[in-house]
């Protein structure tokens, strides 16, 4: 069986020891920076689970609109298609012996059949563009939730500087930071 055990490093050790210093000596900066960090840490999860929710999202409303374009597409063939049998039906009313009444009729069917076809191209088309949209504004909320995010990782970084330096100017540096960060994760919120 082999035992497995765990070298710390200079870092934790120094974290360690900055801990149990304070724990004993009375001082709660320590135990404020620690109170702080986990706050900021649980207001980072909130962020980052919101930025990967508009960013699933922005991506499903993107497929949504591929999708919707494709359709349009594919009506816009089908009325090329009626198009060109409208096409030889004209023709083939001017072809000598050839029950002219009978192609014009079918000319008229292809051209109002090309009508239905092109308002339906048109209507999918439209709704391509609103789906192009609502993806363009996820993913400008996911940015802001991004944003959010990666502030509040400096304040958290910054916090543990503070904790290992003891700096108070350290210390109003992390908590700039996080309140950036809860600016931009309002903003997020409010789609701004």
């Amino acid at each position: 069986m082999s035992e497995e055990f765990e070298v710390p490093s200079p870092h934790e050790h120094h974290i360690e020891h900055v801990t149990e210093h304070a724990h004993g000596s009375g001082d709660n900066f320590a135990g404020k920076i620690a109170v702080m960090t986990a706050l900021m840490a649980t207001v980072g999860a909130l962020f980052s689970y919101q930025a990967g929710s508009t960013e699933s999202a922005a991506a499903m409303n993107k497929n949504d609109a591929a999708i919707k374009k494709t359709e349009a597409a594919n009506q816009w063939n089908y009325y090329q298609a009626k198009s060109s049998r409208q096409n030889l039906a004209e023709l083939a009313t001017h072809i000598p012996g050839v029950d002219a009444a009978h192609y014009s009729a079918e000319a008229a069917r292809y051209k109002s059949e090309k009508e239905v076809v092109q308002k339906k191209a048109e209507a999918l088309e439209t709704e391509a563009r609103e789906w192009d949209e609502k993806s363009e504004l996820a993913l400008h909320q996911h940015h802001r939730w991004a944003q959010a995010m990666t502030a509040i990782q400096i304040a958290i970084s910054l916090a543990a500087i503070t904790l290992l330096t003891r700096k108070e100017w350290l210390k109003k540096m992390a908590y700039g930071a996080g309140a950036v960060s809860v600016v931009l994760g309002t903003l997020a919120w409010l789609h701004i």
